[in-house]
């Protein structure tokens, strides 16, 4: 099979889908591999590393697209990129559907299949194709909130840790997932007074067990999410249903009851957010202020740390690429239930349901 890694073209994109050693392990079993000349850099790797281990240097986006039976990406395809798609070709990237029917309209026309990283469920049934990301996007959430609580950064002026005689920052986390988790982790090493919600009394549980004295555990309610709205200095929103939007746990009212200069940082942007004020923003763009409150709403986070997040992708992508590669799409799905779950758009019809529910389109099963 030929296999094809573009360069990303989404803005403030610095990760690439595949490392060297993944182009070895393909060239080795008979396959091609094309990729597109700088598409390493953002993560540290030059081209010459790429051509060592066997890939074909090629110039163009047009190219790898026209070139290329499997293109393996980070990010959901750009609509600079839609030209270049064809029908019977397979995408495997994270494409986040529920929160752009642009998107999900342009691949159902093209009669593409779309293999999405982020639903992906393993035999255990494990997202382990997303975790990773959601280490990097909770872990980065709260160095992030720090930095924006400073007040030249429009930020109430506080120090997460606070010093002997005052207090530490409040930190408020909506989700105790592996975002929330990894978000309460960093924020209790700076400190901070952290409480992490959650509506699963199993995973309270054991966040209560795993964390630090500094975190608490706390059903979420809408009356509990009010009261720590009251309190919190920061708050991360980190809620996820797989393939589905992401509900509104913050309304744009509930922002009144917040101090100025508090800041959100939504996460869960991907997938549509859950604050109901948060909109799309760049890591040249971040932020912006609703009701004197700073929305932190950047859609691909793991991307400014792109050597990172690189090698925590494609540790976990490769033996899914080469499992695609040998087989190919029909028998993949036929022998793979984590495949299947993947598949979100094949032959132009919408193949996850809650993808479908979220735009209100027919929905088949992903294997006949």
């Amino acid at each position: 099979m030929i296999v094809g890694v573009p360069a990303e073209v989404k803005q403030d994109e610095y990760r690439v889908a595949m490392l060297p050693v993944g182009v070895e392990e393909l060239t080795s079993r008979g396959h091609r591999v094309l990729v597109q000349a700088g598409a390493g850099l953002g993560s540290g790797l030059a081209d010459h590393a790429y051509l060592q281990a066997g890939a074909e240097l090629v110039s163009s986006l047009k190219e790898i697209y026209e070139g290329s039976e499997l293109i393996v990406k980070v990010k959901e395809p750009q609509q600079e990129e839609f030209p270049y798609i064809r029908s019977g070709q397979t995408l495997f990237t994270y494409f986040h559907f529920a929160a752009s029917r642009e998107l999900t309209e342009a691949m159902v026309g093209i009669g593409c299949n779309c293999l999405a990283y982020e639903t992906l469920e393993d035999e255990r049934g494990r997202l382990s194709l997303l975790t990773p990301m959601s280490e990097v996007a909770g872990r980065m959430s709260i160095q992030e909130g720090a930095k924006y609580l400073e007040r030249p950064q429009m930020g109430r002026g506080i120090l997460l840790g606070g010093v002997p005689g005052v207090a530490p920052a409040h930190i408020t986390v909506l989700g105790g997932g592996v975002v929330g988790a990894n978000a309460a982790k960093i924020a209790s090493g700076f400190q901070a007074d952290v409480a992490i919600l959650d509506v699963n009394m199993d995973r309270l549980r054991y966040l209560d067990d795993v964390m630090p004295p500094n975190v608490n555990v706390l059903f979420s309610d809408r009356h509990t999410i009010r009261d720590q709205l009251k309190l919190a200095d920061l708050v991360i929103g980190s809620v996820l249903i797989p393939g589905a939007k992401a509900p509104h746990l913050v309304r744009q009212e509930d922002l009144l009851l917040m101090r100025p200069g508090s800041v959100v940082i939504d996460v869960a942007i991907d997938q549509g957010g859950c604050f109901e004020t948060s909109r799309p923003t760049t890591h040249k763009d971040p932020t912006y202020l609703v009701d004197d409150i700073l929305h932190y709403c950047v859609t691909n986070m793991p991307g400014a740390v792109g050597r990172t997040s690189t090698f925590a992708l494609c540790n976990v992508t490769l033996p899914w690429v080469i499992q695609l590669a040998e087989l190919g799409i029909d028998s993949a799905l036929s022998s793979s239930r984590p495949l299947v779950s993947a598949a979100n758009v094949l032959a132009g019809k919408v193949t996850n349901r809650p993808v479908a529910e979220t735009f209100d389109l027919p929905w088949r099963e992903p294997v006949a």
